[in-house]
């Protein structure tokens, strides 16, 4: 099995999502990230019954990166917890092929009202009706002739919001054409790319870091 193992105990299974796997099954009917965990599990630790993997939180399908499943239902529930009490720290990376204005600020912290409008599946920015705000830190990690590479920390975790945030910025990620980049991405990924986990582990009550391999676009681009 090709699936990406970060690290596994009787209470976690951290892997790593390539871009375009989707992350349980859906109408596509291919193989998800979900199935393949699951597979692995049971073949790894002989299982002869069905395989219990709890989703706790989740990556858009063009989207690559850290990915934390509960091997527990007890796990499950204390990590949902630990989602929805913003206890676990997020870091990811973003590729945009634009670049900042010179005098502009390197650093900063976006906030944007966001709602769903679920028949053109987009996420769009506005006060009005079931819209939630969305607060996105980030900071330049690198800029130059192949755009600028982010690091960005959301502090919610609003659909679309890292996507939406960064093409509201002017900085719309690579190969995001539903937000207004022009030119596609293998497969129909996007530069976006869940490069760190921090979390409460489920029983040891400490704080456990995960970290995904950078993105095989940031080489390509130059990014070092």
């Amino acid at each position: 099995m090709s699936l990406q193992v970060v690290y596994a105990d009787n209470h976690l299974l951290v892997v790593e999502k390539p871009a375009c796997q989707p992350m349980v099954p859906d109408a596509s009917e291919d193989f998800s990230l979900l199935d393949e965990a699951k597979a692995w599990v049971k073949e790894k630790y002989a299982k002869p019954g069905e395989v219990f993997l709890g989703v706790v939180h989740r990556l858009d399908r063009p989207v690559s990166g850290v990915v934390v499943f509960a091997r527990t239902s007890k796990a499950a529930s204390r990590l949902s917890a630990a989602w929805q009490q913003h206890a676990v720290e997020k870091v990811y990376w973003g590729w945009s092929r634009r670049c900042l204005p010179a005098d502009s600020a390197n650093h900063g912290t976006w906030k944007q009202w966001l709602w769903k409008d679920r028949e053109r599946n987009r996420v769009l920015v506005g006060q009005r009706d079931g819209a939630k705000e969305a607060i996105t830190h980030w900071r330049v990690l690198a800029q130059g002739e192949a755009g600028t590479l982010l690091e960005l920390r959301p502090q919610t975790g609003r659909a679309h919001q890292l996507r939406v945030a960064c093409a509201q910025a002017g900085l719309v990620l690579a190969g995001d054409l539903k937000y207004g980049d022009k030119q596609a991405l293998a497969a129909r990924s996007i530069a976006l790319h869940a490069r760190f986990l921090r979390l409460p582990h489920p029983t040891l009550k400490e704080a456990m870091d995960f970290a995904a391999a950078p993105p095989s676009w940031a080489r390509k681009a130059g990014f070092r």
